[in-house]
């Protein structure tokens, strides 16, 4: 079977070594910080796969990528705010934010009783 055949197999049974992910992740966050950026880009992931010697898989990984875009806009998602019409520190800001709110709702479920202790209108 050719490596790219995946006619008759799920999507869990499709799937890339984790040692390739690791490689291509970590080269990829090597030209992140060469470019003096805090994100890891598609543009970074498409120059290691470059400085990797797997420049020949650039042009359907791109490909993916646009289509993963066009897939995204359509949707039910499409309607939040988009990483794409983000500058790096909206980004930045906003992945704070969503920080800050997990981490919010996680101690709020941990610690139920402190809450309504510290707060007498909230007892029954």
């Amino acid at each position: 079977m050719e490596p790219m055949d995946i006619v008759g197999k799920s999507k869990e049974d499709v799937s890339l070594p984790k040692e390739f992910i690791n490689l291509v992740s970590s080269e990829s966050n090597d030209v992140c910080n060469r470019e003096d950026k805090r994100t890891i880009a598609p543009e970074h992931v498409l120059k290691a796969l470059e400085v990797l010697g797997f420049g020949e898989y650039i042009d359907e990984v791109y490909a993916a990528y646009e289509q993963h875009k066009i897939d995204t806009l359509d949707s039910p998602k499409g309607g939040k705010i988009s990483a794409l019409e983000m500058t790096e520190e909206e980004a930045l800001a906003e992945q704070q934010r969503m920080f800050a709110e997990a981490r919010a709702r996680m101690n709020n479920g941990l610690n139920p009783q402190k809450q309504s202790d510290s707060d007498p209108s909230l007892e029954s």
